[in-house]
């Protein structure tokens, strides 16, 4: 059989079973939701990534780094069609060059960055189902895009002798030295832009389930706390004292012998592209007074 017919077939079994379930016989403008979330969280920075020259996006997706995630949200859905939730985060992303083979990767390799970071979150999205302005009946299964605004904290650490130590105060880009008046002291609580995409199913006319990518859009290149060139080390005993001052000398540099860029003002990451995170998850959904 033609496999576009039995597609064809199938899609409309959808659409007919969700009218014999009835859940279109929601009478009510505005319904009312609350749910939990559980997923993965990844993100894309200059650490790490895959086999080839570094790239944005997709290019650097490593499933090995991806670290677990969990979340709360209440919103509201107008009509079935839009909707509008309240939703809290918490995950943790990170990445380390060493992921990488020693072979065209060699200089990130050698390198031998590593962060991770623990992510708390709170955005507010819009959620938008296009079939619903265009369908008579609730389908079984409804695809649905979201977009919005968050608010979010990172700490990026690395691992030293077992330890997981604060990157962010040890400026290890020079951030805040007088010497380097472009490269600003970065903030832990920033803004961001959720986009994402997800299906909803309904189990019964009170509960649905749903899956959902979304990718933040993020206004720093410090999420992995790594973003331009190497500096002059020396420079740290002027603005550094006690551990920080002995953190900073060993971890603003931790490549392995052999590397090529690591000197000052040698490449230590790119700036062309901002970090950004994004988490796979599975929501389970609660109507209330529906």
């Amino acid at each position: 059989m033609n496999p576009r017919l039995v597609f064809l077939f199938l899609f409309i079994l959808l659409i007919n079973k969700a009218e014999a379930q009835n859940y279109d016989d929601n009478d009510q403008d505005f319904t009312y939701e609350v749910g939990v979330s559980i997923g993965t969280m990844g993100a894309f920075t200059d650490v790490g990534g895959r086999d080839g020259k570094g790239g944005s996006f997709l290019k650097d997706f490593n499933f090995k780094t991806l670290q677990f995630s969990g979340g709360i949200y209440a919103g509201v859905m107008y009509k079935d069609f839009l909707g509008l939730r309240l939703e809290g985060t918490y995950g943790s992303v990170k990445g380390y060059d060493s992921i990488l083979p020693p072979n065209d990767q060699q200089e990130r390799y050698l390198r031998n960055l590593n962060f991770e970071s623990k992510i708390l979150e709170l955005s507010l999205v819009a959620e938008f189902h296009p079939i619903e302005v265009f369908w008579d009946h609730y389908p079984l299964i409804s695809p649905y895009v979201v977009a919005g605004i968050g608010y979010y904290h990172f700490n990026p650490q690395a691992d030293l002798n077992g330890t997981k130590i604060d990157l962010q105060p040890l400026r290890t880009e020079g951030q805040g030295f007088d010497e380097y008046p472009d490269r600003k002291v970065y903030s832990l609580n920033q803004m961001n832009i959720p986009l994402g995409i997800g299906a909803s199913y309904f189990i019964t006319d009170r509960i649905n389930v749903k899956l959902e990518f979304q990718y933040r859009l993020l206004f720093t290149d410090y999420l992995d706390d790594a973003s331009t060139k190497y500096i002059d080390p020396a420079l740290f005993s002027k603005y550094l004292s006690g551990n920080d001052l002995t953190n900073a000398l060993i971890l603003n540099d931790r490549s392995k012998p052999g590397a090529q860029t690591a000197h000052v003002d040698g490449i230590r990451a790119s700036s062309k592209y901002n970090d950004a995170y994004y988490s796979f998850s599975l929501k389970i959904g609660f109507a209330i007074g529906r």
